[in-house]
């Protein structure tokens, strides 16, 4: 197998190894599977839009106790968003993250990534709206009074949100499904509505 045909491969279990929680949702992920067996690129190889359907990492970060969310008020989206990145050319999406958290926040990943929680697949808004980001969604935890340092030329600054107070409305529009879907997924104090 070459470099491409694993790299391809790679993505392709990712996405594989996510639970659909509804009809939606599978339909997003048979349509992603599709996206990557169809042979078309993965990766974004030219800002913002080359090709027009590209792979991203979504990192999304709560406290311990996932009482809280950390979110980055994104300054080309200008969105309230968890933070992540493009996945490079050759990068495993799990590699996507432990650079991306560096880069964005300053920090090692704190613990082993698991596989993602969620995809999505969404039309682009903000100064590059017109693409479209399928999105892989992992979960990570950190401790809140953990320092950290955003990236002043990619964000206006960060902040955590309390499970029931996050900013749905100028969000991506996936983070209350994701938050949905943790709360399904993971046992213990995960309260709230959204």
């Amino acid at each position: 197998m070459n470099a491409a045909d694993q790299v391809r491969a790679w993505i392709r279990e990712e996405i594989a190894s996510i639970h659909a929680d509804d009809a939606e949702e599978a339909r997003q992920l048979k349509a992603a599977l599709a996206w990557v067996d169809s042979g078309a690129e993965l990766c974004r190889r030219a800002k913002p839009d080359t090709p027009p359907e590209h792979l991203v990492s979504y990192f999304v970060v709560t406290d311990e106790t996932a009482q809280a969310l950390l979110l980055v008020d994104h300054k080309n989206a200008q969105l309230w968003l968890p933070p992540g990145g493009h996945v490079e050319p050759g990068e495993h999406p799990r590699e996507t993250v432990r650079r991306e958290l560096q880069e964005e926040l300053g920090l090692a990943l704190p613990h082993e990534l698991g596989s993602p929680l969620m995809l999505s697949r969404s039309e682009t808004v903000g100064l590059t709206a017109g693409h479209t980001d399928v999105s892989l969604w992992y979960w990570l935890r950190i401790p809140r009074q953990q320092a950290l340092r955003h990236d002043p030329k990619e964000f206006h600054g960060l902040s955590w949100f309390g499970i029931d107070a996050l900013p749905l409305a100028r969000s991506d529009p996936h983070l209350g499904r994701f938050v949905r879907k943790l709360r399904a997924t993971q046992p213990g104090p995960i309260k709230g509505r959204i």
